[in-house]
């Protein structure tokens, strides 16, 4: 393959700084622009140039890509936050949609080839039937942060169509592993790993019974890896396919550690989703990707790595 100069924004957050050591292994140069609102600097590969930068700050971007010219953005710095994005979606708007257009104006401006961008399944689709919905399903976003992703696509294709600019969409699942952040707007698993390594009281707020669709961090890593050749001008459905409700990860994950405490039911949030899968078909013609990870071992290598960083 050949060498790249890729830029992951984001690349000290969770998946992000997966992504950007993955890229490294492959020999491939890497810059990573963060604020560090939410990533750590713990997380960037020493190997990475790093830039402590915002995206919203269209000039300090534009001195960063005229000095680096990269071929490649990889784009996960987000507003990342459902619920913010519901109590100020202006703001939401500032970092998801105007921040990605100042890349993709920087983008232009210096000739970069492609730009992978991490889109969300869940949100973008929102309650779904029986039938885990296509890339063509209807979109039916209810979050501003659901609609700015969605928004983007749209901007991503104008930008490939008037400037010939490649792109791929990864809309993911639900996504977990290492380095996720249990603290804040963090993913179940991480929070329950957090729980249950502490045996700490754990909360299932409603039933328990709302599926997801979780893909382990590492086969997502892998769908980038695939996309910087393959999938050109493509949105693409990253998950596993199947659901899984709140109630067996959490038999899953007490299981795997002993942990004996049975958890509290708390009322269900306002707005969360009963059923959100994803139909991967797609991604095994346009990419060569699958998932490789089964549940029951991404969540084992999950309380593996929150138990050595306890």
């Amino acid at each position: 393959m050949e060498k790249l100069k890729v830029l992951v924004t984001g690349g000290a957050g969770f998946i992000g700084s997966n992504i950007a050591d993955a890229f490294i292994a492959k020999g491939h140069n890497v810059t990573v622009i963060d604020n560090l609102s939410s990533g750590k600097r713990s997380n960037i590969n020493r190997k990475a140039k790093f830039y402590i930068a915002d995206i919203s700050d269209y000039q300090r971007l534009r001195i960063i890509f005229n000095k680096e010219k990269f071929d490649t953005i990889c784009h996960h710095a987000a507003q990342i936050d459902v619920r913010k994005s519901v109590s100020d979606p202006a703001n939401d708007a500032r970092v998801n949609i105007v921040g990605t257009l100042n890349l993709l104006e920087c983008a232009r401006e210096t000739n970069v080839k492609k730009v992978i961008f991490a889109s969300s399944g869940g949100t973008i689709y929102g309650e779904c039937s029986k039938t885990a919905p296509k890339e063509n399903s209807p979109a039916n976003p209810l979050s501003p942060y659901g609609i700015a992703k969605h928004s983007v696509e749209f901007y991503l294709k104008y930008y490939a169509y008037t400037y010939g600019i490649k792109f791929t969409s990864l809309r993911y699942g639900n996504v977990y592993g290492p380095r996720q952040d249990p603290h804040g707007e963090a993913g179940v698993v991480a929070i329950f790993s957090e729980r249950v390594l502490h045996n700490e009281e754990l909360l299932i707020f409603g039933t328990g019974e709302q599926t997801r669709d979780y893909v382990y961090v590492a086969d997502v890593v892998r769908a980038n890896l695939k996309a910087l050749t393959r999938g050109h001008n493509n949105i693409i459905n990253i998950g596993t396919g199947k659901l899984t409700s709140v109630n067996t990860l959490f038999r899953i994950m007490a299981q795997i550690s002993a942990y004996k405490k049975k958890p509290i039911y708390k009322p269900a949030r306002t707005g969360e989703l009963s059923r959100s899968f994803l139909d991967i078909r797609a991604a095994a013609s346009l990419l060569g990707w699958k998932p490789q990870v089964s549940i029951e071992q991404g969540l084992k290598n999950t309380m593996k790595y929150f138990e050595g960083s306890k």
